[in-house]
């Protein structure tokens, strides 16, 4: 889903410490520097060459750029709710898209409004008027693990297995096994072609890097057989980029920056998987007026003049959202010096509770921002 400056990100392209933005570019002097597999520097008529621009794109393309998406970031910057608008948004444009979970389904059903949540069985969660749709299911080890023995004829064994814990020794046995049976139902899926996309909300970014460098684990501990024939082929899902991206999620603050930022080298130089274009969530719209006295304000809407009391409280919240507006620029702008990639901007909802509504917004702005994107290629 890599639609912006650079044409992807993975095992075959240089290390994303070695290029920099297409501001950076201009800065140099004589050297060449090599962005994503391009020479960047003085051409035979001595101009420089420009950034690499993949080709501009509308939703669909952007959805259909890969097969399979992880959305993953740190706990509490809202992954399950950009899992949910992406789905929403893919659905839109008459996509059928699967919503994969692990070990349960959250908050998951609440945004699209149904009643009650869902499990390995897959589950309708949204119907689009053109004819997409979103589909849930959680897949988890053991579910997986049944599924896999049934499928190999031993029906009668599968859940006896589970039921008595063998899958704990195993994986105590064979580090990584969980994670190889969750990706190769992906797999599974992916190949079916049953879904023109499959949006997966991953573990919070630690444990992401550990459930996606499971397979490169299990295929280094085994030398054949079944077990590493499954693991190379997850291997082989996740660094294509036709099949499999990672969309980071970060909120405009300091700890998710910076843990974001370090995901994405780590995803890099260990899985080799593609970014998408980050996404930065929860950003509050940018207010102009916010240092106009409140009585001027107040003349100016024709409204009553505020009392004292009134006018300090309005200063209060007036300060705050400065201070806050402040805040997410400068760690957006310290997110797009760390790390060379797109944003996609969400706005914040003030809601105590999301649900298919707030879904809505943030569908939409998802789809605006991916507009932008194709817009600045365009130039």
């Amino acid at each position: 889903m890599v639609v912006a400056k650079v044409r992807h990100i993975g095992s075959t392209s240089p290390n994303l410490r070695n290029y920099r933005p297409a501001w950076f570019i201009e800065t140099l002097s004589p050297p060449r520097l090599r962005l994503q597999g391009a020479l960047l520097g003085p051409d035979q008529n001595g101009r420089r060459s420009p950034a690499v621009v993949s080709p501009s794109v509308d939703r669909e393309a952007f959805c259909r750029q890969s097969k399979v998406v992880v959305v993953a970031g740190k706990g509490g910057v809202g992954k399950t709710t950009v899992t949910a608008a992406l789905g929403r948004m893919a659905a839109d444009i008459g996509l059928k898209v699967l919503v994969v979970e692990l070990d349960d389904a959250g908050g998951l059903h609440n945004l699209f409004g149904r009643p009650t949540t869902f499990d390995y069985e897959e589950a309708v969660l949204y119907e689009a008027a053109g004819g997409g749709s979103v589909t849930g299911r959680v897949i988890t080890p053991d579910d997986a693990l049944v599924e896999y023995l049934e499928d190999h004829g031993l029906r009668r064994v599968a859940k006896r297995l589970v039921a008595a814990g063998v899958l704990e020794v195993v994986a105590t046995a064979i580090p990584g096994i969980r994670e190889i049976l969750v990706l190769g139902k992906v797999k599974q899926l992916e190949l079916s072609g049953m879904f023109d996309l499959i949006v997966l909300d991953a573990p919070a970014a630690g444990h992401a890097v550990t459930f996606l460098t499971s397979a490169l684990g299990l295929m280094d501990a085994a030398r054949g057989g079944p077990l590493r024939a499954q693991a190379q082929d997850v291997v082989e899902m996740l660094r294509d980029p036709a099949r499999c991206q990672v969309m980071l999620v970060s909120l405009p603050e300091e700890t998710p920056v910076n843990e974001l930022i370090e995901t994405a080298y780590r995803f890099e130089d260990l899985v080799g998987v593609a970014l998408a274009p980050v996404v930065v969530n929860a950003l509050y719209p940018v207010l102009t007026h916010l240092r106009m006295d409140p009585l001027l304000a107040a003349a100016a809407a024709g409204a009553e003049p505020p009392t004292p009391e009134q006018r300090a409280q309005l200063a209060a919240a007036a300060q705050f959202r400065a201070g806050r507006q402040d805040l997410q620029a400068i760690q957006t702008a310290r997110l797009a010096a760390g790390l060379p990639l797109p944003q996609l901007a969400l706005p914040y909802q003030f809601n105590a509770d999301l649900g298919p509504e707030q879904l809505g917004v943030l569908s939409e702005a998802l789809a605006a921002a991916i507009d932008d994107l194709r817009s600045d290629n365009d130039l």
